[in-house]
């Protein structure tokens, strides 16, 4: 596991007797994400038919937007980020990653392997021009966001997509899937240490 300053903080995490095997630092790789749980659909994901120029708007200035335009860009520009029925586990985690309401905050996304569970990680807010104690501040305000036992993890491969060589993708038990992936100037090693752990 790389020495990221959050292997302390993850121990405090995970249950008595749970044995920590691998963490990634992540982030939820772009592109359409499957749809939110039926309890957390809005107004917006229910509307019908948006115009053509609805969807040109949407690539022309990021600050007029719809959702059903956002989809059709990601798909378009990015792929596919995961797939799922509305509350299936890729929907649950996917929106555990994005809360309806806008958090500007910038948050480290950790993935962590055990010997029981699948824990996402999410840190709390990083300043760009940051001392050491908020660093510090931050990884000590990371709690879970979502997590699974293994048993609901049916594998995890990381390969190719597009471009990037590093992108985790986590199948689960119900067949709904979702994507990871890590800066490309950063190293895929930990990402294949949490799929090897997943998997093995």
């Amino acid at each position: 596991m790389e020495g990221t300053g959050y292997r302390d903080r993850i121990g405090r995490l995970v249950e008595p007797g749970e044995r920590v095997l691998a963490y990634a630092k992540v982030e939820p790789a772009h592109g359409a994400p499957p749809p939110p749980p039926p309890d957390a659909a809005g107004p917006e994901a229910a509307a019908g038919r948006v115009s053509a120029g609805a969807v040109l708007l949407n690539l022309v200035s990021p600050l007029v937007s719809w959702a059903w335009g956002d989809r059709l860009v990601d798909r378009v520009v990015w792929g596919i980020a995961g797939r799922g029925a509305p509350g299936s586990a890729a929907s649950r985690l996917g929106h555990a990653l994005r809360p309806p309401e806008p958090d500007l905050a910038v948050r480290d996304t950790l993935l962590v392997a055990t010997d029981r569970r699948l824990l996402v990680c999410v840190s709390g807010p990083r300043k760009m021009l940051s001392s050491r104690a908020d660093d510090e501040r931050s990884v000590a305000e990371t709690g879970i966001a979502w997590s699974a036992s293994r048993t609901e993890v049916a594998s995890a491969r990381v390969g190719w997509h597009r471009l990037n060589p590093k992108r985790l993708r986590l199948d689960f038990a119900d067949g709904s899937w979702l994507a990871f992936t890590v800066p490309i100037v950063e190293p895929g090693r930990p990402l294949r240490d949490v799929a090897a752990a997943l998997t093995g």
